[in-house]
């Protein structure tokens, strides 16, 4: 085995390599952002719980029989999650990327089913639809960081 790959493998094994500088400017922004939007939730009021729960469960049908308050107590608490998961580095890349991407894609579903949120016939959002649409990034984010992870790990075991 060179010397050469012998060090790549060696610098894949401390707890601390977890997370690659690559991915710090995208992590911690993200998971401020994150955790911040979870923190603003927690104590939001009836009304606030109200319309957060019936805009989600316009799109998705499956949360009508979920209560609004405990609605917006576990999307609070799921925002603080995964924001706190992006900002910890000891969390690999893959998982926090892999929820960013989830909670995302949830987002982005709320854009694509919710009417008035994009111009007919088109994907490109109305102004409505512009604070829902931007989030996309999210999802462009996570993806990286899942897959640079992944063809890292499969870089490595070669």
């Amino acid at each position: 085995m060179t010397t050469k790959r012998k060090r790549r493998r060696g610098r894949r094994t401390g707890m601390a390599t977890w997370l690659k500088t690559s991915h710090l400017p995208a992590r911690v922004t993200t998971g401020a952002f994150i955790l911040n939007s979870g923190y603003s939730k927690r104590g939001a009021d009836e009304g606030t719980a109200d319309q957060l729960h019936g805009f989600a469960a316009g799109t998705y049908p499956q949360l009508k029989g979920v209560d609004p308050r405990q609605f917006v107590r576990l999307l609070s608490a799921g925002e603080m999650v995964l924001g706190t998961a992006l900002l910890v580095p000891v969390i690999p890349s893959a998982v926090a990327g892999a929820g960013l991407a989830a909670f995302s894609t949830g987002l982005f579903g709320l854009y694509l089913r919710t009417p008035g949120m994009r111009r007919e016939g088109s994907l490109r959002p109305t102004e409505e639809g512009l604070s829902l649409a931007k989030d996309v990034w999210m999802l462009g984010i996570g993806a990286s960081l899942v897959l640079d992870d992944v063809l890292e790990r499969r870089r490595t075991r070669r």
